[in-house]
């Protein structure tokens, strides 16, 4: 095994890939490990499906295909694990709904192609809201990733992608791959305390997903590291003909993930507070501040970034609502209308909402759409990222009617709005010791330079690794 002080299921993955080529440690022994957390940490219910089988045979070619002088990536022979409405043919693909609970998938999805092309070994499918329609990543019909930080409390693991941040949380999995239509990988990152990434509309194919939203629908992962994340992206990212939203981007927006660049401290603004979309509660602010300071200390002082006046971060989440439930509807409006179908209330009514908006309300905010991605393009010439809050507050105990974390959405939904890169980090811990976190945005292709803006603050927002309390999980 690799001789490191940090446990190996805390390893980055660009480290086990490391330790695995160098034959440090067997892609086998590696996935065993993982699998047997996975069966250790069941309370945490971040698993919908575990392909032990298929894993143990992956990593085992994987092995064979290094001893053979063959590798087939950078990420070789590490586990990865992926939501469920990411089909796999042959696995169930339920997409968190109870209304799909024996559907197999018949095909495989792009982005899981691409996965094992590189040789990665799939753990299995990760928990996620139903039809991934919210973001505190409560199920109650099919059973709710657990929040690692609070054994004693049901705390919101953060949706759609709930399970995928648990995993990755709580070391079920190096690294995972989730969704984000309007914060759904943000979210369960910057409530567990690690890195979600959401890349530029149309960077990563997502062919043979379950479907929200044809207009904002996103993949992107859920890593420990900026790098991790970049790396993963790497690997998926790039033009798929089944996948029209991936042909039109200029192919150097695939190239520049691959190479790095160190950004000064004036590439950074900060949006303004007046401009949030939402307040933050007294220890978000708080953790805010201090991050805020941490970055003085850094010779980090980006300057407060006012939009402008087109631009109005709240009406961007209003109108990304409108966008992403309008054609919700036109996926799941005939199940939402059946009351013999197994919906979760909640999720029945964010559906049937969908269908009480005209045509015209939906056309006027994709209008809207189009003239605010050009207008914050426009705005951010010269600034490579805008930092802003990623959560309106910690992880907080899950209500029956999911209101609660209503504030998640007010601040991640503009990026998708956007069509934005944006990005969560950690950002220390409140006063109940939960994660905060901050995001950084950029205009609509300008991945690169947001990775690399991440990279250079990551250390600096959060300078010690925090992770949860496992014992009482029995990890």
């Amino acid at each position: 095994m690799p001789a490191q002080d940090t446990p190996l299921h805390f390893q980055d993955a660009g480290q086990l890939a490391r330790a695995i080529r160098e034959r440090k440690i067997r892609s086998r022994a590696l996935t065993l490990h993982f699998l047997d957390r996975i069966e250790r940490g069941g309370a945490l219910a971040a698993y919908s499906v575990v392909t032990a089988e298929r894993a143990l045979a992956q990593a085992d070619a994987a092995d064979r295909l290094l001893d053979a002088g063959i590798c087939l990536g950078p990420l070789h022979g590490v586990p990865v694990a992926m939501k469920d409405s990411i089909q796999w043919a042959g696995t169930l693909a339920t997409g968190g709904s109870q209304t799909r609970a024996e559907v197999v998938s018949a095909q495989t999805a792009a982005a899981t192609q691409r996965l094992t092309a590189q040789g990665m070994v799939i753990l299995g499918k990760t928990r996620m809201t139903e039809f991934a329609f919210g973001l505190s990543g409560q199920n109650p019909t099919q059973g709710t990733a657990r929040n690692p930080w609070d054994a004693s409390t049901a705390r919101a693991p953060g949706g759609s992608s709930s399970g995928s941040g648990v995993a990755v949380a709580a070391g079920l999995a190096p690294l995972a791959l989730g969704g984000d239509t309007g914060g759904s990988v943000r979210a369960p990152a910057a409530l567990n305390g690690v890195v979600g990434y959401k890349p530029s509309s149309g960077l990563i194919s997502r062919a043979g997903c379950l479907p929200l939203s044809d207009t904002l629908d996103v993949l992107g992962p859920i890593t420990r590291t900026v790098a991790d994340a970049r790396l993963l992206t790497q690997l998926l990212a790039g033009p798929d003909v089944d996948d029209p939203a991936t042909l039109g981007l200029p192919a150097d927006r695939f190239t520049a993930l691959r190479d790095a660049q160190t950004r000064k401290p004036g590439a950074v603004a900060v949006l303004a507070p007046q401009a949030w979309p939402a307040p933050l509660t007294d220890e978000a602010l708080q953790a805010w501040h201090e991050a805020q300071g941490r970055l003085a200390q850094a010779g980090y002082t980006p300057t407060a970034w006012h939009p402008p006046a087109s631009l109005s971060f709240a009406r961007m989440a209003d109108d990304n609502s409108v966008v992403l439930a309008y054609e919700a509807f036109r996926y799941y409006g005939a199940l939402a209308d059946d009351p013999a179908q197994p919906l979760w209330d909640v999720v029945r009514a964010r559906i049937a909402a969908g269908g009480r908006i005209t045509q015209a309300s939906y056309e006027a905010a994709l209008r809207r759409r189009h003239a605010d991605m050009a207008n914050f393009a426009q705005a951010m010439r010269g600034v490579d990222a805008l930092l802003m809050p990623a959560c309106d507050q910690a992880a907080q105990e899950l209500d029956p009617q999911d209101t609660r974390h209503a504030g998640l959405g007010k601040l991640l939904r503009p990026a998708n709005f956007l069509g934005a890169a944006a990005i969560a980090l950690p950002a220390g811990l409140d006063a109940d010791g939960m994660p905060c976190a901050v995001q950084l945005l950029s205009p609509a292709g300008g991945d690169a330079a947001l990775l690399d803006c991440a990279a250079a603050l990551e250390s600096v927002l959060s300078p010690v690794a925090n992770r949860p309390d496992l014992s009482a999980w029995g990890l």
